[in-house]
């Protein structure tokens, strides 16, 4: 199957969301990314080399929801730049709860 090529983030995003329809793996996902800040948290007061940890961890949480939750394959392996920013902006909308009302307005339904 052919990988979806994109003109724009803004054509992506929908994309993305549609990839992360279940709420166990946007919780995942969240998990991972929270950990992202911990691990830069930890380089900058503790031990520089816990940055090395951040994408380590992040995506273990993120491409195991894909596999084994999910069930299909991260948008990271497609489009990696895209996919990093779409993470933050879901963290973000979650962390700020507007996650609902975005994936509402793609009418992306939760399985």
């Amino acid at each position: 199957m052919a990988k979806p090529s994109f003109r724009s983030f803004a054509d992506f995003w929908p994309f993305y969301l549609a990839q992360h329809s279940k709420p166990v793996t946007r919780r995942y996902h969240f998990i991972g990314t929270s950990m992202v800040f911990l691990c830069l948290l930890a380089a900058i007061f503790w031990q520089w080399w816990a940055v090395l940890l951040a994408p380590i961890i992040a995506y273990g949480f993120a491409w195991y929801s894909h596999f084994f939750i999910e069930g299909n394959k991260p948008a990271t392996f497609g489009h990696p730049l895209w996919s990093l920013g779409a993470d933050f902006r879901m963290f973000w909308l979650m962390l700020t709860g507007n996650l609902d009302r975005e994936l509402n307005r793609y009418q992306i339904k939760s399985r």
